[in-house]
Parts: structure tokens; sequence; C-alpha cells
């Protein structure tokens, strides 16, 4: 398969997330639109990825070219191709769906408890800890099934078309590397000042194995995704 990713900054790319597609056999092509290159055609590939960003999905004034990425989705969920949305990517995907995106009542940054929800199509561990980067969420979109939650964020994914729309509030695709380039370079998400859901930079990266063991659960997740095609 082909996947084109949409990338909205330079500190939020694909991760952990290209090393999988190589190593499955699967090409990709990152369009960096926050650097003003275009969004693609959809009819050159298999599936569809839009990472993670800083800048409201309502910005259009200051990023023109969130007009055509939210037709690109808004196409995208009309076909019957794979479509994963992360973080900003995933609240795209949930405003096309008819859903409420806003600031959440509390920021979440760093290591966070997920439980899977017993309505979710994927099957995943009941309870898994992954990486928040967030300050916005969004409501389960109609005709959606919830992935899990945490206690602050109730609704930290989504499926929706059988699982071929997939999104996800939460990082599990993230390395070492790329939280640190995160943390040296980015500002943290509105409402971290606030929260008490926020976590400091040593505690963070402190344990080196909390990225490790994202690599097996991200490789359940998007196998599953992938496989999702209607036939």
């Amino acid at each position: 398969m082909h996947l084109h990713l949409l990338q909205h900054s330079p500190h939020h790319g694909p991760a952990r997330i290209a090393d999988w597609l190589d190593s499955m056999g699967h090409s990709h092509t990152v369009f960096h639109l926050y650097a003003g290159e275009a969004p693609p055609d959809l009819a050159d590939c298999d599936a569809l990825i839009a990472l993670d960003g800083a800048m409201n999905i309502d910005d259009i004034a200051a990023h023109p070219w969130l007009k055509r990425e939210r037709k690109l989705i808004a196409r995208a969920l009309d076909g019957n191709k794979p479509l994963l949305g992360i973080g900003m990517g995933a609240r795209l995907i949930a405003a096309e769906l008819g859903a409420t995106v806003g600031r959440g009542t509390f920021a979440e940054v760093g290591w966070h408890e997920v439980t899977l929800a017993p309505e979710s199509p994927f099957d995943l561990p009941e309870q898994f800890t992954a990486f928040m980067w967030h300050g916005d969420v969004f409501a389960l979109p109609d005709d959606a099934l919830p992935l899990g939650g945490s206690p602050v964020s109730p609704v930290q994914g989504f499926a929706w078309d059988a699982g071929r729309a997939l999104g996800l509030l939460c990082h599990i695709e993230v390395t070492r590397a790329g939280v640190t380039e995160l943390l040296d370079r980015e500002e943290r998400p509105k409402g971290s000042d606030a929260s008490p859901h926020v976590q400091a930079r040593e505690a963070i990266l402190a344990d080196t194995a909390r990225f490790d063991r994202l690599a097996p659960l991200l490789d359940r997740l998007l196998s599953q995704w992938l496989r999702s095609t209607p036939a």
C-alpha cells in the first residue's frame, strides 16, 4: 500500500509510524502542509494519515491550507480508503463527522492511562499507558464507536465505518527523541499552566521503556486499521 501523511507542524512528525510502514513493506509520502506544500490528491494513495499539530482546526485565516485539507478529509470519509487522525488530525476528522471539538476541562501532557471501551472494535489491551499532548478534545461522532478514555478525557479515540476511519487523541507513535524535541521547541498545549494533569519534563523522559512499550501497541492498532478496507 502507499500512504499519504499530512504533517501540520515541524515537531509533530510521523515518528514510529514511518518505521512501521517501512518494516511492513508499505511506501509513504509526507506532505509538510505547514511549510507550504499543497494537500495531495486522494486518488494517489491507498490510505491517509493526518498527524498532530499545534494550530486550531478552524484557524483558516492563519493557515489557508486547512480549508483544502478539510475538503480532502471529507472526501476520504465519503470514500472507502482507511483514514487515521492523531491529535489535531483526529479533531479534523471528528469535526467533519459533525462532532463538537473544543477546549477540554484540563490539558493532558505526559503519560496517562487509557481504559479500553467495551464497545471498541479494535483488539487492544484493556488498559495501556499512552503519551498525551493536548488541550482540545472532541466528542464522540454520531455512528462512531469509542476506543477508550482517560479520567480527564473520556473520548480518547473513536472508530467510524467499521474502523475504516480512526481518530486518536492520545499518542502511541512517539519516540523519546521526538518527545524531547517537542518539549524543547514547542509551547505546551493551551491550559497546561492551570492543569494538574501536566507532567514535568523530567517525569516524561525518565523511563525510556515507556516509549519502547508503545511499539507493539502501535503495530497492533495499525495492522487492524489497514485491514479495515472494505472488500
